[in-house]
């Protein structure tokens, strides 16, 4: 699971503007990095620039999906991460970069020019969200249910196998004392056969 991209475009009017952005490319060699930032660059306009205001989308592409969430005033919040990247997560993250970026710079400055923008946090989030259950509390308890429940497999089944070795000595012992018994008679009849008065 990797996110290699969150940012915030201006997705009205078009054409759309990267406002902010910040990238995560270490997985490709040094050689690739420059052609995968303006790939990012490019694809995350052009979804931004196809969601209308408030609404959400996930879009596949190749090995990469684009988490996309619109708004009225008139920007999108992107991520692109790997197909294996949870979508409820990574939408949690959209709202959360969205209310931050508002918060931080009003329509008021971006909204007639192209600027660039900075967005500190984003460089925090990238981090953090690589790993999408430390990250979010609820993929982190379902996790730790998931754990607790292997761990309770394991304990029914050994004690299922404990069980089956239980009847498994119970059967002998039974066959056992048959045995015992026949020997007694046995002996017995021996000892019958050979007494001296």
């Amino acid at each position: 699971m990797k996110i290699y991209y969150i940012g915030i475009v201006r997705n009205a009017p078009k054409p759309a503007h990267e406002l902010v952005s910040v990238k995560e490319l270490s997985s490709f060699s040094f050689f690739q990095r420059t052609t995968v930032s303006e790939f990012l660059t490019l694809f995350s306009g052009t979804v931004a620039e196809r969601t209308g205001p408030a609404s959400r989308q996930d879009i596949e592409e190749q090995s990469y999906t684009f988490h996309v969430y619109g708004r009225s005033e008139g920007i999108a919040a992107v991520i692109i991460s790997d197909h294996e990247y949870p979508k409820l997560v990574a939408h949690k993250l959209l709202s959360q970069v969205v209310d931050d970026f508002l918060t931080l710079h009003p329509r008021s400055k971006w909204a007639e020019d192209t600027p660039m923008l900075e967005l500190p946090v984003l460089a925090d989030y990238i981090v953090k969200y690589q790993d999408p259950r430390q990250a979010d509390s609820i993929m982190r308890i379902q996790q730790e249910l998931d754990e607790t429940k292997i761990v309770l497999h394991k304990t029914i089944e050994s004690v299922l196998e404990r069980g089956e070795k239980i009847d498994s000595l119970v059967q002998r012992s039974e066959g056992l004392s048959s045995a015992s018994k026949m020997f007694y008679k046995q002996a017995k009849k021996q000892n019958s056969c050979c007494i001296i008065t």
